[in-house]
């Protein structure tokens, strides 16, 4: 299947129908003082169609200009430390994590050697839900410690798979993702080439995912899975037409989980961000890993969690987003129907545009990797992030800290793109 076919099917099963929550009329704290007006002129949206019809421009000019911008004039750059403090703890509060769990005890499975890395497979028990399956990767014979990267898989609409998505840990890969890793990766286990660099790679489930998937048997209230009518002779979950039924039902049962996390007082993100910062606080215990030398980066998803965790943990010294960089504007007025329910993070948009969650770990190393052709965003706000990026790090007098790349092509992380990813990891890492 071509990635341009893969992509449309893949947006195609973003398309869910639901309410969002209600958000309270902006107040006049909310929509700045004098001084972020003559900073940042309020917005004026030229396009007179949106997904939303005719409400677009209503809807967007809702956030004007988000007040906790560090582009705005109220803050100098000497109060950095000050700003970062406020945008933190103002984007902690709508992320709405759950508490942070104590760092488990983590269970090694299985070690052995593939492609020139010794793979450990792990496990280990959050206070909720099935055991989370992640693997380590390194090279054989590295002397440690060594830098590491806490590598982010995707959604890709391929809930059923986690981790398994970019790595290969034997000769015997499941057909399906053979065929990921060659239209999004080029062919490549992304994890694995890093790890040959010289890395310790942890790549764990993210919640929903791999081993951290909803079951059909767990579920009440809603029709079960296709699966749970059919044969038991049938029922072999590795069955590449049973992986694809859950697929597509993991998409359906989306917009409820997400609702769910709503009504329980948290947020999609903000479980992400929980469940990543002990993957990441595993890493940097090991013996083998230096934890002032330690990335996270990842496509799509993955990007999408690099926002949040390498926004908001600075333990993560270096990171690559790949794939998932726009405004709130584009997902207001174009976009969020190819987005999955995991992006969303009601409120926060009248503080921080979208780039801006990323931008409040400067002047820490970040790379953002873009598609010129990427269906999932519009080009022009693609660059407008970009420039927002731009501004907060040359604010910041970290402007070359910060990258933002461009390249040909659909939806991505191709041999090149990897390879720049690389380069920018080894120059800030090693």
């Amino acid at each position: 299947m071509k990635a341009s076919q893969t992509r449309r099917k893949f947006i195609k099963s973003s398309l869910l129908t639901s309410t969002v929550p209600f958000l309270p009329p902006l107040t006049a704290v909310d929509a700045g003082d004098e001084s972020h007006e003559q900073a940042m002129p309020r917005k004026t949206i030229a396009q007179t169609k949106s997904i939303i019809g005719s409400y677009g421009p209503w809807a967007a000019s809702l956030q004007a200009q988000p007040s906790l911008s560090f582009r705005n004039a109220r803050w100098k750059p000497e109060q950095l430390a000050s700003w970062k403090k406020e945008a933190i703890s103002k984007t902690r509060e709508f992320l709405a994590a759950p508490p942070q769990p104590a760092t488990p005890k983590v269970q090694i499975d299985r070690t052995y050697e593939y492609d020139g890395l010794i793979i450990e497979e792990l496990t280990w028990q959050l206070p909720y839900g099935s055991p989370t399956k992640a693997v380590v990767l390194k090279p054989k014979g590295a002397k440690g410690p060594l830098p590491a990267i806490l590598a982010l898989h995707d959604h890709a609409g391929k809930k059923y798979f986690g981790y398994r998505k970019i790595v290969k840990t034997g000769d015997d890969q499941h057909p399906l993702l053979a065929e990921h890793q060659l239209v999004d990766y080029e062919g490549r286990a992304w994890a694995n080439e890093i790890a040959k660099r010289g890395y310790v790679v942890l790549v764990n489930d993210a919640f929903a995912f791999g081993s951290r998937r909803v079951m059909y048997e767990d579920t009440a209230g809603l029709p079960n899975g296709p699966l749970s009518t059919k044969d038991k002779t049938d029922a072999d979950p590795e069955k590449a037409e049973n992986i694809e039924v859950y697929n597509q039902w993991s998409s359906d049962h989306e917009h409820v989980m997400s609702k769910s996390l709503f009504c329980a007082g948290t947020t999609w993100p903000g479980v992400f961000l929980s469940e990543d910062q002990v993957a990441l606080s595993i890493l940097c215990a090991r013996k083998d890993v230096d934890p002032q030398r330690v990335g996270c980066g990842g496509l799509s998803g993955g990007g999408l969690r690099t926002v949040y965790l390498a926004g908001l943990d600075t333990r993560i010294k270096c990171c690559v987003c790949v794939g998932f960089m726009t405004t709130w504007d584009d997902f207001t007025l174009n976009k969020s129907y190819t987005h999955t329910w995991m992006t969303y993070v009601p409120v926060l948009p009248r503080y921080l545009d979208f780039p801006e969650i990323l931008g409040i770990r400067v002047p820490l190393p970040t790379m953002v990797q873009n598609n010129n052709q990427d269906e999932l965003y519009t080009l022009p706000e693609m660059k407008t992030a970009d420039r927002i990026l731009q501004e907060v790090f040359a604010k910041a007098g970290a402007k070359d800290r910060y990258a933002g790349r461009y390249y040909d092509g659909d939806h991505k992380f191709d041999k090149a793109m990897q390879l720049d990813a690389f380069d920018w990891f080894d120059r800030w890492l090693k």
